[in-house]
């Protein structure tokens, strides 16, 4: 990234160069000023005017400098950002499984924050350096003897900073993590606030907290403890020098050696050294916080995606005889731990428009399904096919385009509600968003809300009922306008008494339309054609509804087990209404 910004980062050394010229001209011109005008019969003026000169210059190159290493670090922190953002999107969802997000949106925030103040220091890095440099050839040239006197002190510090640099580094790392714990928790307590407020709990995540800011300050503390130790010697030896040279200088001066004017030019030479050899040392620790976090983004870029694009994607057919969205599952074996298969030898085939209700105990892998369809996962063994192609063969955004799902954990996004049901497609308009909250039921509660369509949500919709949430979310699925149209538990959060409003939307909107309903109730069970029946990751029964509650011991089992449960989620949402959270 830093190859791709050469020209920029040259130019700020560039003028960094220029920056460095015109302070060191200054003791020159001084020097020359006492002499000729102080002490001679030269005019005061006209050397206090070339010194303001050189002056105004330097200081239009200083910020310039500023501008060039501002401007090419917030260049390289936007990039990586976008690049880690990008990255992460593309991860597969196992990863996020079992990564923190409170530890990715620390390595997208502070640790970015870390390299962005490293990069501002390389023009100004350099252009120190090469005043150190001019300033200690111009001493050695000048007064070979006082400039060792006076530099002597100075091969020290690359012992120290080698100590500096060898300490410092495991401390920042210990930083870093520690604020992205911290993270994790604060995201953690926001995220669920509902929960922790529920429970009564606010003491708990106030000691969680409590814990994590405690390991910040004192790994923070051990951290500046090691500066202290080191940033004062930067500040010590340049004085050390400077005493030098006035035991030396002082009686050169005296002896005639040296004019008064070039006594002042050395001693404004090793002034001018103590703010470059300082700023060195502040590049160090910057460059020590820089590689550490560094080290743990390139954790995050360097993680290949499980799920990717297939090298040589293949299109989906865009006509068939028999219509499109056939859906075929070809012998799937798969479990999140493989040694714990949740699917095992699971066939399936679906014909084009055709809708499928999959019905199961909890845990039997009906979710799993819908998430191996869309490659949240990829199988272990067996395949699945679209129209005849092999999901794995498609770009993962053909996929994803292909078909759309409506989780039973429904998410809104902070934004208006039109904006949530076009999340797929933004640039739909008005009349295909109404269009699609009409087919889900939505558009009558929606005209009821405060600004309609405009009203802004709240975060993750929390200021809608569970109903209402997921309504919206068919909406969305409905204008994404998919071949394959997945409702997992999508009326799950929909009051059984209120169900019907929406039984005959989703009726029309399966029609013609390849449809896999992973349900459990009766009502919603029966707008399929067919019900498939799995247990322990295989299909058991096949059927209507009907034949199947005629025929299946097991089928009458585990619908009579899931009504119990969607008796109790019913009374919850059914109070939430009452209570008046719509």
């Amino acid at each position: 990234m830093l190859r791709e910004q050469r020209s920029g980062l040259a130019a700020g050394v560039a003028v960094g160069l220029l920056w460095s010229a015109g302070k060191v001209t200054v003791p020159k011109l001084t020097s020359l000023a006492v002499d000729r005008a102080v002490l001679g019969t030269g005019s005061l003026l006209f050397w206090s005017l070339i010194i303001a000169a050189v002056a105004v210059i330097a200081g239009i190159f200083t910020a310039w400098r500023r501008w060039f290493a501002f401007r090419e670090s917030r260049l390289t922190e936007t990039k990586l950002r976008e690049q880690l953002f990008a990255h992460i999107m593309r991860l597969h969802v196992a990863y996020h499984d079992r990564t923190q997000t409170g530890q990715l949106m620390s390595r997208a925030s502070s640790d970015l924050l870390q390299i962005q103040g490293f990069v501002v220091m390389i023009p100004i890095t350099a252009s120190n350096l090469m005043m150190v440099a001019t300033i200690v050839v111009i001493l050695a040239v000048q007064q070979p003897l006082l400039a060792l006197v006076a530099l002597a002190p100075l091969p020290l510090l690359n012992v120290l900073a080698t100590r500096f640099s060898r300490r410092i580094h495991p401390a920042v790392l210990a930083v870093q993590a520690e604020q992205a714990q911290l993270a994790t928790v604060v995201e953690e307590a926001v995220s669920g606030v509902r929960v922790v407020k529920g429970f009564g709990a606010e003491g708990v995540t106030a000691d969680r907290l409590r814990v994590e800011a405690d390991d910040i300050r004192r790994v923070s503390l051990q951290s500046a403890k090691i500066r202290s130790s080191f940033l004062p010697a930067l500040d010590l030896l340049p004085n050390i020098g400077l005493i030098a040279v006035l035991a030396v200088g002082g009686h050169r001066v005296l002896d005639g050696r040296m004019t008064p004017g070039e006594m002042l030019e050395f001693m404004q030479y090793i002034g001018l050294l103590i703010f470059p050899l300082r700023n060195l040392g502040m590049t160090v620790a910057f460059g020590q916080r820089a590689a550490a976090a560094l080290l743990r983004v390139n954790e995050v870029l360097s993680t290949t995606p499980a799920v990717a694009n297939a090298p040589e994607p293949i299109a989906l057919p865009s006509s068939s005889s028999d219509g499109l969205g056939a859906v075929h599952f070809r012998h799937v074996q798969f479990g999140y731990d493989p040694a714990a298969p949740v699917l095992r030898d699971f066939d399936l085939t679906i014909p084009a428009g055709a809708s499928v209700a999959v019905v199961g105990a909890t845990g039997s892998g009906k979710s799993t399904l819908a998430r191996l369809l869309i490659r949240f996962y990829d199988v272990d063994d067996g395949s699945i096919s679209i129209d005849g192609v092999d999901v794995r063969d498609l770009t993962l955004a053909d996929l994803r385009h292909a078909v759309a799902i409506v989780f039973e954990d429904t998410f809104l996004f902070h934004d208006t509600v039109a904006a949530n049901v076009a999340f797929s497609r933004p640039d739909a308009s008005h009349h295909d968003i109404e269009a699609a909250a009409r087919l889900s039921g939505a558009h009558d509660f929606i005209m009821r809300l405060p600004e309609g369509y405009a009203t802004l949500l709240g975060e993750r919709g929390f200021s809608l009922s569970g109903g209402q949430r997921q309504r919206i979310a068919l909406a969305r699925a409905i204008l994404a306008d998919p071949r394959v149209l997945v409702l997992d538990d999508a009326t799950s959060a929909v009051d059984p008494s209120k169900e019907h409003e929406i039984r005959e939307a989703m009726a029309t909107v399966m029609q013609g339309r390849t449809t896999i309903v992973i349900a459990h109730r009766p009502g919603t069970i029966a707008l399929a054609d067919t019900v498939v029946l799995l247990d322990d990751g295989r299909v058991v029964a096949t059927g209507t509804h009907d034949e199947l509650l005629a025929t299946s011991e097991r089928y009458r089992a585990v619908l009579a087990a899931l009504s119990e449960l969607d008796e109790v989620d019913a009374d919850a949402d059914a109070d939430a209404d009452a209570a008046g959270v719509s």
